[in-house]
């Protein structure tokens, strides 16, 4: 079973930002389109960005637009989401998989918390 791990959580004030980071395998990163997803307690988890593996290629929900930023390294097999002017509405468990989500890729997800 394959898990992805996310890090780059933490406890931000209103307006703040943070960078998230997914190591990811390399056999699948070469070839699936990353997706960062986040999770708010009472809903259901979402796709928040995405981004193509061959032409990079990215979308975005639009609640994030403008505000963050995904991206990948193909050296490092890393897919980040650098995240901006971040809001309360923000704060919720972020994981990273491919998109479609692959169950068995689920890792534990990194904790994002904007205070007001």
């Amino acid at each position: 079973q394959v898990q992805l791990v996310e890090s780059g959580g933490g406890f931000v004030q209103a307006g703040g930002s943070l960078r998230l980071s997914c190591v990811v395998p390399r056999m699948i990163f070469s070839v699936a389109t990353m997706g960062w997803y986040r999770q708010v307690p009472g809903k259901q988890r979402e796709m928040v960005a995405s981004i193509h593996a061959g032409n990079g290629n990215t979308h975005y929900i639009d609640p994030v637009k403008g505000r963050f930023t995904i991206a990948r390294d193909n050296a490092e097999s890393t897919v980040f989401l650098q995240m901006t002017s971040l809001k309360p509405e923000d704060t919720g468990v972020y994981y990273c998989n491919t998109r479609p989500p692959v169950v068995d890729y689920w890792g534990q997800g990194t904790q994002v918390t904007v205070s007001s």
